[in-house]
């Protein structure tokens, strides 16, 4: 299995990756040996990896760190790098190689004080002595500061260093940085294709693989959540009840506490494990013992390691509610996509009665109206409204319709 293979969709992106560790490849086989480098090679030191939400961004840059840390046995025998089995593979597939750096934001944005290790390190030799590459994943939230510092490392790298950035589009990132990356773009993948893979590589059963596929959109993460989780289709089945839920203020209040009491309780959970596991390991690091009072002088680096958890746990409760207001805006898609006639797939045909219902007792306007309502929602969530009183004035503008 190939390092490729979890890139649905992506044919054009995985045959210019592929290339392009074929030559990086070339390029450690001639240092090695103290030969000329191969010439126009298509590698290069900084990569900008592009698309929408569900694409596959940041499997296909982690993909791309595997195949350059191959170590496969059969590339002297002219295989190619990125066998997925080899021990450079797994563990940079896994997040665990000596010389693959992964940054992502813990908070609303990546700050300086996140990176400057990070960039330290992208001027360091590779400790397996083939590439040292460094993996943004929210290349997007990258504030001034930590932007310019990202800018002077891919300004001036280390022969042998790699930076991978993975952004939703080439605006989110600044003109400077992007100019020194090559661009790659990825498209949504198709929905069919997206439960193929859930069913082959999942084992999921075709006829839920389908239905999650449709659901989502084409987003891969979300899909296979979907199919996996029961917490997460009963969250999902609880967002698609809102539009009913909404006839009067007082059902409107309710509904938006659930979807926020919800999103709380998704981001407790997904931070629960973590945020234990990284207090205990830095308790251990310090000389402290579980359940034990901590060596003096150490209060301050704890202090620093709840703050950061605390950021990442309002970051991850805004992520689920963003997803809750895009499966929301699929349920008022579908009811204008009804009203218009348009031969559109519809992404929720397991509600599709609720769906008529909608779309006989509202006009397309009133749809729309609604969508726009909960789009300021989202805007409102990333300017730090409090999501309570976000989420209240979108329920009762989507009451008004």
């Amino acid at each position: 299995m190939a390092v490729w293979d979890d890139l649905v969709g992506q044919e054009r992106v995985v045959v210019t990756l592929d290339a392009a560790a074929r030559d990086a490849d070339a390029l450690v086989t001639a240092a090695a040996a103290d030969t000329p480098p191969p010439p126009a090679s298509k590698m290069t030191h900084a990569w900008l990896f592009t698309g929408p939400p569900g694409a596959g961004r940041v499997a296909a840059a982690r993909a791309f760190a595997a195949a350059l840390q191959c170590v496969s046995p059969d590339r002297a025998l002219g295989g190619a790098p990125g066998c997925g089995f080899c021990d450079g593979c797994h563990t940079a597939l896994l997040g665990t190689h000596a010389d693959v750096s992964t940054v992502a934001a813990d908070g609303a944005q990546i700050l300086v004080a996140d990176m400057r290790d990070t960039v330290r390190k992208s001027y360091t030799s590779p400790a397996g002595g083939r590439w040292q590459v460094i993996l943004v994943e929210d290349a997007e939230r990258l504030n001034e500061k930590s932007a310019n510092a990202v800018l002077k490392a891919v300004e001036e790298p280390a022969p042998r260093t790699v930076w991978l950035l993975c952004a939703p589009s080439v605006e989110d990132v600044l003109p400077t940085i992007r100019s020194r990356c090559r661009l790659l773009t990825l498209s949504t993948p198709a929905v069919d294709a997206v439960a193929d893979m859930l069913v082959r590589r999942d084992g999921i059963e075709p006829q839920v693989a389908a239905q999650v596929a449709r659901a989502t959109q084409g987003h891969i993460d979300r899909a296979r959540r979907l199919a996996t989780d029961p917490r997460a289709r009963e969250r999902r089945a609880a967002v698609l009840k809102v539009p009913l839920r909404v006839e009067d203020i007082g059902g409107c209040l309710k509904a938006a506490q659930e979807l926020v009491d919800a999103a709380a309780e998704d981001s407790k959970q997904i931070a629960e494990e973590v945020d234990t596991k990284e207090t205990e390991e830095l308790k251990a690091a310090l000389g402290g013992q579980s359940g034990g009072r901590m060596p003096r002088g150490t209060a301050g680096v704890m202090k620093d390691l709840e703050d950061k958890q605390k950021r990442r746990r309002t970051r991850s409760q805004r992520d689920s509610l963003d997803l809750a207001l895009t499966d929301l805006t699929s349920v008022y898609r579908d009811v204008l996509a009804l009203q218009l006639g348009s031969r559109v797939a519809l992404a929720n045909t397991e509600i599709q009665d609720t769906l008529e219902r909608l779309a006989r007792g509202s006009s397309p306007e009133s749809t729309l109206r609604r969508i726009e309502a909960i789009g300021a929602c989202r805007v409102a969530l990333d300017r730090n409204v409090a999501p309570l009183l976000a989420v209240e004035a979108m329920t009762v503008a989507l009451r008004a319709g």
